[in-house]
């Protein structure tokens, strides 16, 4: 009788779920039929699936990744780079600042948190402007070219993603018992040891989280990218092509549409391959905080 009275609310959940996974996967399954149509079939009916096929859909990306004007291969080495080099400094200064708030209780160490937690209400908006006079005037100061380069653009994304990244770590490491460095101190570690042998290895799972989240970010991202790399630089990411491909095809749906998708299949891939560890990391580093 018990387990009957629980059938009418694990119906209702279950509906509701499957409402909203269907509502937040419809753009992405009309995105990927419309990608194995020809440009007739997806202006006279674009939620149809008639004329879809997954040959149309191969022959679109292969014309896609071959077309010129894209530089396909190009852009997504740049985003690569880009993002790789972003996330692995984000982790590990992301790590290292945590650590250090976290373990020296000093009133400077909380207002150096406080200050990481109140830059992420700032919108990127407020800031773009004097960031772009600031990289360049400290770009002639030290001799070293900030704007459309790749290492300008990750040093922006370290300031930007790092607060996200101290604020998540942060609630982490306060659940990591303190005897364990205590121990390690003891046993003649010196703190850079005791942080890289046996800190940052019990972080690997809160890690996996912001690398994802910063990750989605930083791929995506298209108004930092192309106010610090321009729009006719030698390094040109994912949007950015993407932007300058739209201006060439205009309605030539059968070509946007697949470089749409072409686009945001990496952080899909990768996002379903993590999504455990996400999950995980998020809901730990929730709970130890």
């Amino acid at each position: 009788m018990h387990t009957k009275e629980k059938w009418p609310s694990v119906v209702i959940r279950l509906i509701i779920a499957v409402v909203i996974a269907a509502y937040v996967l419809f753009p992405f399954i009309l995105l990927l039929i419309n990608s194995g149509k020809e440009t007739s079939d997806i202006t006279s009916n674009p939620v149809s699936t008639a004329g879809a096929s997954f040959g149309q859909l191969m022959t679109n990306i292969k014309a896609v990744i071959n077309d010129p004007n894209f530089m396909f291969w190009r852009s997504f080495g740049s985003s690569a780079l880009i993002t790789v080099l972003s996330l692995v400094l984000l982790a590990l200064f992301g790590a290292m600042a945590a650590w250090v708030i976290c373990r020296n209780k000093t009133v400077w160490s909380t207002v150096i948190y406080f200050i990481f937690i109140a830059s992420m209400i700032i919108p990127f908006q407020v800031v773009m402007l004097p960031l772009i006079s600031s990289f360049r005037d400290v770009g002639k100061f030290i001799g070293i070219q900030m704007l459309q380069s790749v290492s300008g653009l990750v040093f922006a994304y370290l300031g930007f993603g790092g607060a996200m990244t101290v604020f998540i770590l942060t609630g982490f490491i306060k659940g990591v018992p303190y005897t364990l460095e205590e121990a390690a101190a003891i046993d003649g570690c010196r703190p850079e040891q005791t942080f890289f042998q046996i800190i940052f290895p019990l972080l690997s799972p809160v890690i996996t989280t912001v690398t994802i989240l910063n990750g989605m970010w930083i791929w995506n991202d298209y108004l930092l990218p192309s106010m610090m790399l321009g729009q006719n630089g030698k390094v040109m990411t994912i949007p950015i092509a993407i932007q300058k491909f739209v201006g060439s095809y205009v309605k030539s749906w059968d070509r946007i549409l697949p470089a749409a998708l072409l686009a945001i299949t990496p952080m899909i891939i990768i996002f379903l391959i993590a999504q455990r560890q996400i999950m995980e990391g998020m809901i730990e580093g929730a709970v130890k905080g």
